[in-house]
């Protein structure tokens, strides 16, 4: 039987297919490999699934064999992960344009795949200011000695600010790169790539070999926000990528926090736009680590689940979408792509079954 993972691989290699495509094919089918078997006519029913992407659709399935690009793949890049692989980190999973392939190396930590372990964004600048490195480096260390993992894109500065203030705290590190996990980039930060494979994770979306490419990074930025429970902006100008970053955050429903500054430096005026916007100034590590609750542990996981018996399809399909966080009724609905009445049907069954409890208000959480 072929692995599951192959299909997320096979339709990574289709043109036209990104990440918001491929999951609206992997909710519609319930898995990739029925995607790819899928006829014309099934997969017109997919929404953003135009006649010229269909095209090309049917092309490549005719000139590719996920078992075998599968073998060749792996070859050279032996470690990745995709949604259908239990170690993908359980927060990217949930976004709405999750990574199909997810490479890495370094030392994994399923406590932080599994949502156990929080992790806080920390970005901004490659220009910072000494007030900005020293905060930086601060805000840092002060998370990684509370448990938290810090991740960031090993960028030059307030990235690289926060990859050594957390090492030198001896917290662990995630570096989400805009190339290949092998790309060192900039090249000035070898010693500091060298110590986050050594003692935290390095991770991308891109294959082995991407070199650094300027489109390539807002989409980096999605995943580091995906990755985490909140995100500090510590220093940013108007036209900074960080604002990028916290935009993708807000879109995910985390909470965005702003190191403040004078409002007339030029370097602060894109985190003024976000405290203007509603994100949350902060005045020191103190009032930093009360605001995201001091205990690392996320208040969406809980105790380990059952073991999920086979399910019907529209059942696995439902049962997918919900997390131990309460979901409301319209949302199910909308992320599974079924009719109402269908989902209702579904939802009682798996409510029946002892899989999921309703709560008040049409709120739906998994047990």
């Amino acid at each position: 039987m072929v692995e599951e993972r192959a299909y997320w691989l096979a339709w990574s290699q289709v043109p036209k297919v990104g990440s918001v495509l491929l999951q609206r094919l992997y909710q519609h089918f319930g898995t990739l490999q029925k995607a790819w078997l899928a006829s014309e006519y099934e997969l017109r029913a997919v929404e953003g699934l135009g006649g010229k992407t269909l095209s090309i659709i049917v092309a490549k399935r005719n000139s590719l064999n996920p078992e075998q690009l599968l073998s060749q793949h792996l070859v050279k890049n032996p470690n990745f992960w995709t949604p259908a692989d239990q170690d993908y980190p359980y927060l990217l999973r949930e976004i709405p344009s999750p990574p199909g392939l997810l490479y890495y190396r370094g030392e994994v930590n399923r406590q932080e795949n599994q949502g156990i372990t929080p992790m806080v964004g920390i970005v901004g600048t490659r220009y910072p200011t000494e007030h900005g490195r020293r905060w930086t480096r601060k805000i840092s260390a002060a998370l990684a000695k509370h448990g938290f993992t810090v991740v960031s894109g090993m960028a030059a500065g307030i990235d690289t600010e926060a990859h050594q203030g957390c090492l030198e705290a001896g917290g662990r590190t995630i570096a989400v790169l805009g190339t290949g996990v092998d790309i060192i980039y900039p090249s000035s930060n070898r010693k500091l790539y060298e110590q986050i494979q050594n003692k935290g994770l390095i991770v991308s979306e891109y294959v082995a070999g991407t070199t650094p490419n300027a489109r390539n990074f807002p989409p980096r930025n999605r995943i580091i926000a995906g990755l985490c429970r909140a995100v500090l902006v510590m220093e940013a100008p108007q036209k900074s990528g960080a604002l990028i970053t916290a935009r993708y955050a807000n879109e995910f429903g985390r909470d965005i926090y702003v190191l403040p500054n004078s409002p007339d430096r030029e370097e602060y005026r894109g985190c003024l736009k976000l405290l203007n916007r509603g994100a949350f100034g902060i005045e020191g590590e103190a009032e930093l680590l009360e605001m995201l609750g001091t205990i690392p542990q996320l208040d969406v996981i809980v105790e380990p689940q059952q073991p999920i018996p086979e399910l019907e399809l529209s059942l696995a399909k439902v049962l997918s979408t919900i997390a131990s966080e309460a979901m409301p009724f319209d949302l199910i609905v909308q992320a599974v792509n079924m009719d109402s009445s269908a989902v209702s049907a579904a939802l009682l069954e798996l409510e029946l079954m002892g899989l999921i409890s309703q709560l008040p208000g049409m709120r739906y959480r998994r047990n």
